[in-house]
């Protein structure tokens, strides 16, 4: 079947059997591979992307689900010059990532988050990530990194 996505801005069909998932499209036929694979089941994270603005886990969604849709990657949230989207760069700054296999999903979900919540403190923030696993940091410059990055959003 074919699939028709706005991916990262750019329009793209592309063909596909009925049972694969969207993150399957992104990495293997797209090779748009900041998008991870960690749990398979949808626990982890690691494979958020924004679909139609919205963060979404991509490993468990099949691609005929998004048909029509604008999605966005890790891949697509820097400026066209390659400046780093605000969050990104306040998880660099913050020391928001340690191995940085959850980090493109972290970076997504915050983004999200961010949007709709600009103001959220501490425990709101953990709240919301709830979703994204992280083995490395303790969370602790992750929560700082959201907030910085909910600031300079704010403030763009």
């Amino acid at each position: 079947m074919q699939v028709h996505l706005s991916v990262n801005g750019k329009d793209t069909t592309v063909d596909v059997p009925p049972h694969t998932l969207l993150v399957q499209v992104l990495r293997e036929q797209l090779k748009l591979t900041g998008t991870h694979v960690g749990c398979d089941t949808a626990q982890c994270g690691a494979c958020t992307v924004m679909k139609d603005g919205r963060a979404i886990k991509s490993c468990n969604v099949l691609a005929a689900q998004v048909d029509g849709s604008a999605i966005t990657t890790i891949e697509g949230v820097a400026a066209a010059d390659g400046t780093m989207h605000p969050m990104q760069a306040a998880f660099k700054d913050c020391h928001g990532l340690q191995c940085g296999f959850c980090t493109p999903g972290m970076v997504i979900s915050a983004i999200d988050l961010c949007t709709n919540h600009p103001k959220a403190s501490d425990s709101e923030v953990r709240a919301q990530l709830e979703g994204n696993l992280c083995r490395c940091t303790g969370y602790q410059n992750i929560v700082k990194a959201v907030q910085q990055g909910a600031a300079a959003m704010a403030s763009a």
